[in-house]
């Protein structure tokens, strides 16, 4: 089974021009608002930044490859299993209305077909979770805390 063709994707509207979409990942003043909540810069091609979840005691090493301004982020970062990295593509489509739809896609899973599984199904809920915090704070400016409230049990006092 090649892991080429396995691909978590998932996709929302965010009724907001896509320049404050764009913005709102590669800022993260704005994404610790629904994802992270912490981070070592904003996402520019060719670096690596730091992302940290301090409610779980989790970072995660984030390599950049593309920023193309309101259209496309290419990032690499730790697969779900083992010391391999995942891709992980954005898309952000602007809509006559003035609206963005922003599709992301996550390849390169490694292991068994059941790793392969568990891990796509697993990036497929976490990106529909952040989609959706996005839209939250972006369309209501309302903190949904959806990352923060998915695993109650690991978060760290």
């Amino acid at each position: 089974m090649s892991t080429d063709v396995i691909a978590a994707e998932t996709g929302m509207l965010i009724r907001r021009p896509v320049a404050a979409v764009f913005e709102a990942l590669i800022d993260p003043d704005v994404t610790t608002k629904f994802w992270f909540t912490q981070s070592s810069g904003m996402l520019e091609a060719g670096t690596r930044v730091r992302w940290q979840w301090e409610m779980y005691a989790h970072t995660a090493d984030v390599d950049v490859d593309v920023v193309e301004e309101n259209e496309r982020i290419v990032m690499r970062w730790p697969a779900y299993e083992g010391d391999a990295q995942t891709t992980v593509e954005w898309m952000f489509t602007a809509r006559p209305d003035n609206t963005t739809f922003v599709t992301v896609t996550n390849t390169g899973f490694t292991g068994d077909q059941t790793a392969i599984a568990r891990q796509a199904i697993g990036a497929t809920e976490g990106f529909t979770l952040v989609l959706s915090g996005m839209k939250a704070w972006l369309e209501r400016e309302i903190e949904l805390n959806l990352i923060r409230d998915r695993f109650p049990e690991r978060i760290r006092h």
